[in-house]
């Protein structure tokens, strides 16, 4: 498939720049989406993953019952890994044209979520020194049901839920990371994903997005 097949179609970017969010079904297509499940599976095996923390700096710390899932950072050190992170450059290409972003870099990191675990009502910005601009999730989960669960709440500013998003494979999300609040509703079986966050260079400082801040840092 040509890498074009990949970017967002212009509905999409229009709904981002509009509503600040776009779901994009069957955006990778089921090769690339059950090779990085496998990745992520073979990680947990291996114990290759981490639990989440919230908080920032000397306040991180765990806190099962607010963020319950594991997780392992891309680092483009399998092919696999690569070919995603290449889509998701071509995203970050294709919104700064449109939209005007001017987003510099992204970070991302699996998550795995056992059953039982989800992820309390939260924006991914901090209260300061934000970055982050635009987020994705690409969910890896196959033959998802609704009532198992583990959907991605989106929610308005005055808290009401306006949406719920089933983790189905190959679906992606696109959302502005500071404007709106989500969660990711308590699982009854195993859930896997990936999430990212494009990132600009900070004005007064524009060698600070060379530095990775942990993705599981929460304002």
């Amino acid at each position: 498939m040509e890498a074009s097949a990949y970017l967002p179609v212009p509905s999409h970017l229009d709904a981002l720049a509009s509503s600040g969010l776009a779901v994009l079904p069957d955006y990778l297509d089921a090769t690339l989406v059950d090779a990085l499940r496998r990745e992520l599976h073979a990680a947990r095996t291996a114990a290759g993953l981490y639990r989440a923390r919230v908080g920032r700096g000397h306040r991180r710390r765990l806190a099962a019952a607010v963020r319950g899932d594991w997780i392992r950072w891309l680092d483009g050190s399998t092919e696999v890994q690569r070919l995603f992170l290449a889509r998701l450059e071509e995203i970050r290409e294709q919104v700064n044209r449109s939209l005007m972003l001017g987003l510099f870099e992204v970070e991302a990191h699996f998550a795995l979520y056992p059953p039982g675990a989800g992820y309390h009502r939260h924006v991914d910005a901090f209260q300061q020194d934000n970055p982050r601009r635009l987020s994705a999730v690409l969910y890896l989960n196959r033959h998802w049901r609704r009532v198992q669960g583990g959907e991605l709440a989106i929610y308005d500013a005055s808290g009401g839920e306006v949406l719920r998003i089933l983790p189905e494979a190959g679906t992606l999300v696109l959302f502005l990371s500071q404007g709106v609040p989500h969660a990711v509703l308590p699982t009854r079986r195993w859930r896997a994903s990936i999430a990212a966050w494009f990132r600009v260079r900070q004005a007064d400082n524009p060698l600070a997005g060379l530095a990775r801040l942990q993705p599981d840092d929460l304002a």
